[in-house]
């Protein structure tokens, strides 16, 4: 049997180790993963209510269409209906963008340092991936402008970028959307939209009210709590929804996910609370690394990405024997540096005593 020739040569998605696993081969009883951007604080109780009424349904099939949890996030936008689809996460929105509007040759844009699933899927279709280096962690939207070409057919900017965190404002993404054709989409991935405070940040919304080129894509897993459901979901103008809509799987998001979505929404106090939780980690972790002297780049997420100064291979494999997991950076092509979720305050404090012992051996050592 013969696959796509593309395929072949793609990569396989290597997430972040589990704790289970963590526990058994390092014989550790107690473990605190800060690797997958996940959210410390749990998730709304409205969240579970829904799930539990919900789990005698089982048996059925969700509803294809997703009216309730479409009602709930189109009112909570003030948006149509017909703006608005869902996927398992926003990475099987982005999977069915790639399926319905790429084909072998066209050319799409992105960041060289970025979520890793833009190129993947691009590579799938045959598109080829044209990707610009970051300037400074962030988005170099004067090249990509300048990439763009007769052949291009996407552009994307993931705002807060992952993984350097950092921010496109509102005034940047503006004047590019004035100089971008308009008959090239720019996919706006705001995976971590929730957790901004940034006055500069873009209001999308607006933006896409004015440039129907726009496609804005926001999920549950990070800020909502809801990641092992795989709910996320696309705003954009009908036309753009319905091409997209015709490739989707019909059950493509299920009962459970769809009903503890459409609650989570509705409780935008829980959303505060971890979004002030989340500045306050910030600021401790940011002040901490200023204290060992190591480099950041600003948060705007839930994460960080620190310059631990040497390969961080071996640092990652010593904060495991700690208990803590990171995502190592050589991973993620950052070989000196880790990204680290921003966990509760005493994750955090958990973290920093464990690098801090870790770097100081190393030091030693040397």
């Amino acid at each position: 049997m013969r696959p796509k020739q593309q395929v072949t040569k793609l990569p396989v998605y290597q997430p972040g180790k589990p704790i289970d696993e963590v526990k058994r081969e390092l014989g550790l009883k107690h473990v605190i993963k800060l690797a997958s951007n996940e959210n410390p604080f749990g998730f709304s109780p409205k969240a579970k209510e829904a799930i539990l009424a919900d789990l005698d349904n089982l048996t059925l099939y969700p509803d294809g269409a997703g009216a309730e949890v479409t009602r709930a996030v189109a009112g909570h936008y003030g948006v149509n209906a017909d703006q608005l689809i869902f996927g398992a996460g926003s990475d099987d929105v982005i999977l069915m963008i790639a399926r319905a509007y790429l084909v072998p040759g066209d050319e799409t844009i992105m960041a060289t340092h970025t979520f890793p699933q833009y190129k993947h899927n691009a590579e799938i279709e045959g598109a080829i991936s044209v990707e610009v280096p970051l300037k400074d962690g962030k988005h170099d939207l004067d090249e990509m402008l300048r990439r763009v070409n007769e052949r291009t057919k996407i552009v994307w900017i993931c705002n807060p970028n992952n993984p350097t965190g950092t921010i496109v404002t509102g005034q940047e993404l503006e004047a590019f959307m004035n100089k971008v054709p308009s008959d090239v989409m720019v996919a706006l991935d705001e995976a971590y939209y929730e957790y901004t405070t940034d006055e500069a940040y873009p209001d999308s919304l607006e933006l896409l009210s004015r440039y129907p080129n726009i496609v804005i894509l926001r999920t549950f897993s990070k800020i909502y709590g809801l990641a092992s459901l795989r709910i996320g979901y696309g705003i954009g103008h009908p036309d753009v929804i319905r091409t997209i809509n015709q490739v989707r799987e019909p059950f493509n998001t299920t009962r459970l996910a769809q009903a503890a979505a459409a609650a989570a929404i509705r409780d935008q106090g829980f959303v505060e609370q971890c979004r002030k939780l989340n500045r306050e980690g910030i600021a401790y972790l940011l002040g901490e690394f200023r204290r060992l002297g190591l480099f950041s780049y600003s948060a705007h997420g839930n994460f960080i990405l620190v310059d631990i100064g040497r390969p961080s291979g071996p640092v990652f494999d010593e904060l495991l024997r700690h208990g803590i997991i990171v995502r190592s950076g050589e991973k993620l092509d950052f070989p000196t540096m880790l990204r680290v979720t921003v966990g509760s305050r005493e994750q955090n404090e958990a973290f920093v005593r464990a690098l801090e012992l870790v770097l100081h051996g190393a030091v030693q050592e040397s």
